[in-house]
């Protein structure tokens, strides 16, 4: 359980639900015994006094006795009814304290995981997968919320039942007590392997089920894929052969399920067998009564329950325990993009990169070597160059999204690494190269990027961004709901809405990520011309491999493998015949033949 004290502080925090409900335990426990001590001394009373009824056969007196051992009967049946309505009050007590509790854990701790993830850097995301994140989040927290309720409840209520139970049955005959719980240790014993073995199948079924959910939302998500290559048909056998996998290990399962019941009863009996016959052997001689057999045999059922979730409850544990391994291993994951001093001043706009060079940590590429170049406050450049020559690296740089491995980057000639993160990144609007868009509205996608804004900056931001046109199409406007990942939109679509909800935080960095490369030439003018208001209040960094991008830029970088091979204006370059130019000539003739 070394995993498991990392919620000991959750345990402190919610210690008068737990204390409240082991109090709640006790004495539903205490009230549990009661029943059986009055069955007890009804049966003798019915033994003792059925002989002297008879006896008075036929006259007054019998009446009378009647009576009185009716009354007596009476008051029994009432005490046992009014023990099990006490009883169910507070097992009820017991389930609004400590399962609550536990439930409460698990919303802290689901938070807690979340927000640690919102904390980790870009390159976390990168190694880990989102499918594991989310495992964490929800299987694994549940499984320690079977810890932290289920099992804590059914163990606190097992050591309090044994410490009173069996100390009373002790006290009543040793000899019967003993030989009626030798059976349990076996019971609790095979329902740990039963459970282990229900576990390990169960863990199976998960992973089945997973690999089934992951297939069918990547057939989903690329349902365009499946039909234009008429590959329905394989989908559909790879979809069958998913589903027999996992239909044959739910099978193994439903046979040990099978088992479960049939061995408890098996042993439940076994303890009652004993106990009447060692019981009944004691009767004879005198040594005990009938009432006191009765009695145990209720016994041996209180505890058979507590016992049979002994195995059940280390299942749970050891399950908790590999859980919270897992949640651990990334709550102890910190991240390096931290704030050095916390600065909190008004961002003007002037970038400055000196000598910076960065590698990838995960992958080891080194994606910029020696960059250096100055942007102004107001001013814009453009950064041209093929795929993977860094240029999306610049952008989550500035972004802090990543830090540099060497040199330095300054924004108004300050460390970049001493703003406030979140100043920082409010300063900023950005148009990611992979656009994400949520399944809500047009309208809250764009104002996204500014949390509280009214319509009219909403409609402003898709006129800047061409957008306007296409959302009054739409028959909702622009409370028109978009599918997963904006799947109802077109890719040109989907980068304006993206361009709209940066521009919309009037930002003092503004940064288009080859922001444009899904629309035509003619979109790409109009929105770079709707632009210009916008450039003149803030420092625009364009990325794209298109040289049309980058007319609107004061000055030019051409990137290729990390380094800055061109530098200057649009006429600088062209003059000098070298890369820039004979990227321009290519896209020129490529559009004219368009």
């Amino acid at each position: 359980m070394r995993e498991l004290r990392y919620l000991n502080k959750y345990l402190l925090k919610y210690k008068y639900h737990l204390i409240l409900g082991t109090i709640f335990i006790i004495i539903t426990n205490v009230v549990a015994i009661i029943p059986a001590q009055v069955v007890r001394h009804a049966i003798d009373l019915v033994k003792e006094n059925i002989d002297l009824y008879t006896l008075y056969g036929g006259t007054s007196l019998q009446n009378q006795l009647y009576n009185i051992f009716a009354r007596s009967i009476l008051i029994a049946g009432l005490l046992i009814v009014a023990m099990a309505l006490i009883r169910g009050v507070f097992l009820f007590l017991v389930r609004q304290t400590i399962i609550v509790m536990s439930r409460l854990v698990e919303y802290d701790l689901k938070n807690e995981i979340y927000q640690h993830y919102q904390t980790l850097p870009l390159s976390f995301y990168r190694q880990n997968n989102t499918g594991d994140l989310m495992a964490r989040i929800s299987e694994d927290v549940s499984r320690v919320r079977m810890y932290l309720g289920p099992a804590i409840m059914y163990g606190i209520n097992l050591i309090t039942l044994f410490v009173i139970v069996i100390s009373y049955m002790f006290m009543v005959n040793p000899r019967l007590a003993l030989y009626s719980l030798l059976p349990l240790p076996v019971l609790s014993i095979s329902i740990y392997w039963v459970s282990s073995i229900m576990n390990k199948r169960s863990e199976e079924i998960q992973k089945s089920l997973s690999s089934l959910s992951t297939y069918v939302q990547e057939a989903f998500s690329g349902i365009r894929v499946i039909k234009s290559f008429t590959r329905e048909t394989d989908s559909e056998k790879n979809f069958a052969k998913e589903s027999q996998e996992y239909r044959n290990k739910s099978l193994k399962l439903t046979f040990v399920n099978a088992l479960f019941m049939p061995l408890i009863m098996a042993l439940i009996g076994m303890s009652v067998i004993l106990t009447v016959f060692i019981g009944g052997d004691q009767v004879i001689d005198g040594s005990l009564t009938i009432g006191n057999i009765a009695e145990f045999i209720i016994y041996v059922n209180m505890l058979t329950w507590p016992v049979a979730s002994l195995g059940w409850v280390t299942s749970l544990i050891q399950r908790a325990d590999a859980s919270q391994k897992r949640i651990n291993q990334f709550l102890k994951i910190k991240t390096d993009i931290v704030s050095l001093k916390e600065l909190k001043e008004e961002v003007r706009g002037d970038i400055e990169f000196d000598n910076v060079s960065f590698t990838y940590p995960d992958s080891g590429i080194e994606a910029l070597k020696d960059v250096s170049f100055k942007v102004a406050p107001g001013q814009s450049i453009a950064i041209i160059g093929t795929t993977g020559s860094g240029k999306s690296t610049i952008a989550n740089i500035i972004c802090r999204l990543y830090d540099v491995s060497s040199g330095i980057v300054k924004v108004d000639g300050e460390d970049i690494r001493n703003y406030s993160l979140k100043h920082l990144r409010q300063a900023i609007g950005y148009v990611p190269q992979d656009v994400f868009l949520f399944s809500d509205t047009i309208g809250n996608n764009i104002g996204f990027g500014n949390g509280t804004v009214d319509q009219e900056q909403v409609v402003q931001a898709a006129k800047d961004s061409d957008l306007y046109h296409n959302i009054n199409q739409f028959p909702d406007g622009f409370e028109t709901v978009l599918g997963e990942r904006g799947i109802t939109l077109s890719g040109g679509q989907k980068q304006r809405v993206s361009i709209a909800r940066a521009i919309i935080r009037q930002p003092k960095i503004l940064i288009l990520d080859d922001s444009l490369s899904a629309v035509d030439t003619k979109t790409e003018n109009t929105i770079l011309g709707n632009l210009k208001r916008i450039m003149k209040d803030c420092t625009t960094v364009i990325i794209s491999h298109r040289v049309s991008s980058a007319k609107l830029a004061d000055n030019i970088l051409v990137l290729d493998g990390g380094e800055i091979i061109e530098q200057g204006t649009e006429e600088d370059l062209l003059s000098k015949n070298g890369v820039y130019r004979e990227l321009y000539e290519k896209q020129l003739q490529v559009d004219e033949l368009a």
